[in-house]
């Protein structure tokens, strides 16, 4: 088995206090990108990172991208070997309901081997355990195996909405071979994983439109077509009985699981009833031909995110309203256009809707799904390393999941990417008490630890 040089080892031993207190001093920064009353502290997470990487040894500077700023470190002395990117972020989620925290969102409590804060394991933990990893390789050795280029944005919690564009902006000076992020799970604690795919999204805003105002129902109740009605028709008949998304042309694109992969999937422990209970569900649902793990990794879904119109106040007011409104969103796999999809729903849409209503439909989104083989160089350097640093090989695993940045890599500056988180499936991001497992945070510093080293062996552009 792979193991991890002692003097690396030793050292990143030494300074787990240090690196816990460091997480604290992060969390306690609410750097939440959805709220602008935050504006500040956003930039003085990403200013405060910048700060940390020139301590470490890289050379930082804060990017401007015309939203919040991206953290920028590297370190290109090592000629010959392949250039990566590290990349991470630094803005969280809000804390509300902050009454259901058992502790203070952004003081970063340690409790039972975890530690409790916004952001702990999305993703500044996880961001941490890369600026770790680094400092031990060059305060041991002072190099590394690998030149570095460290990208640490501000906004992937709303989106990434000018990370596109940054990317263009700098676009030489982020050029690499490879990008590495850590902001993903693993299956369980005891089973370390890598990820090798994630699913695309796109948007839709179904606006369904009745009456120029809203009626009495007595009046026109039986003449009018209630515009909720028609639209609570029109979702219904986006997927049939048994699951499966009705639209025309959905599903072009869509691979079949290959044998191994589909051996893998029933190998993981997976208990159905278990899963449901755990979700407050009666049981499980979507297509009913697949097994469950593939329809959470592997599988598109179609999905009503909202609906609404009409009255909501306090007791009855009886009226036709005048329209009503639902937002879908997709998640895509395998090949599936974006905009292709975007074009057949919307025309589905339109298909279903009735002549009594006018029907609108706005869409937006137009991230792919990626995958990077599992027989890639870098993917079986990862596997090599997460071995060292947990002490059995992983499996390989997809995720539900969508993280924009990690497409724009791939569709703006080709680079393969290796998905190398160590969070845990109950560790609450976005939820109220999220959680960062110690025992994993740890084990994860070490496995940037020997990743580093063993993307070091390929060829640069491997």
């Amino acid at each position: 088995m792979m193991v991890i040089d002692p003097e690396l080892t030793a050292y990143c031993a030494q300074h787990e206090a240090e690196y816990l207190a460091e997480l604290k001093s992060w969390i306690a920064i609410p750097s939440i990108s959805a709220d602008p009353e935050y504006q500040a502290e956003v930039r003085r997470c990403c200013e405060r990172l910048v700060d940390r990487m020139r301590a470490i040894g890289l050379n930082a500077e804060v990017l401007e991208t015309g939203g919040n700023p991206i953290a920028y470190g590297a370190w290109l002395q090592a000629p010959g070997k392949p250039t990566v990117i590290i990349y991470g972020h630094y803005d969280v989620q809000p804390a509300d309901p902050v009454e259901l925290w058992e502790t203070p969102p952004f003081e970063g409590h340690v409790r039972d081997g975890k530690i409790f804060g916004r952001g702990s394991v999305d993703d500044k933990g996880q961001v941490l355990m890369h600026l770790a990893a680094i400092e031990a390789h060059l305060r041991t050795r002072g190099t590394l195996p690998i030149n570095v280029k460290v990208v640490i944005e501000g906004e992937e919690e709303i989106g990434s909405p000018n990370f596109e564009a940054a990317l263009g902006r700098y676009e030489e000076k982020l050029r690499a071979d490879l990008a590495v992020i850590s902001d993903t799970a693993v299956y369980a604690q005891d089973v370390p994983s890598l990820t090798t795919s994630i699913r695309g999204l796109v948007h839709w805003e179904i606006t369904v439109s009745g009456p120029k105002e809203d009626l009495h129902s007595g009046y026109f109740g039986g003449l009018v077509d209630n515009p909720i009605e028609a639209l609570a028709r029109i979702v219904a008949q986006l997927k049939d009985a048994n699951g499966r998304v009705a639209v025309p042309g959905f599903y072009d694109g869509v691979p079949e699981l290959d044998p191994n992969a589909a051996a893998e999937l029933y190998s993981l422990p997976f208990d159905e009833a278990q899963q449901a209970r755990s979700l407050g569900v009666p049981q499980l649902g979507g297509e009913r031909d697949r097994i469950a793990l593939e329809r959470q990794w592997f599988r598109p879904t179609l999905e009503c995110n909202g609906i609404w119109g009409g009255y909501q106040g306090p007791g009855s007011k009886t009226i036709i309203p005048s329209f009503a409104k639902a937002k879908v969103s997709a998640r895509l796999v395998g090949s599936q256009d974006p905009l292709e999809i975007r074009e057949h729903v919307q025309a589905f849409i339109q298909q279903l809707a009735p002549p009594t209503v006018r029907v609108t439909v706005e869409s937006s989104g137009d991230t792919r799904a990626v995958s990077t083989s599992r027989d890639h160089p870098a993917v079986a350097a990862a596997a090599r390393a997460m071995e060292a640093g947990f002490g059995k090989a992983p499996v390989f695993i997809g995720t539900g999941g969508t993280i924009g940045p990690v497409a724009s890599f791939d569709r703006i500056l080709g680079m393969p990417q290796v998905l190398i988180g160590v969070g845990l499936p109950d560790d609450r991001i976005h939820a109220p008490n999220e959680k960062f497992t110690l025992s994993q945070f740890f084990g994860g510093i070490r496995t940037m630890c020997t990743l580093y080293d063993e993307l070091g062996k390929l060829t640069a552009n491997a």
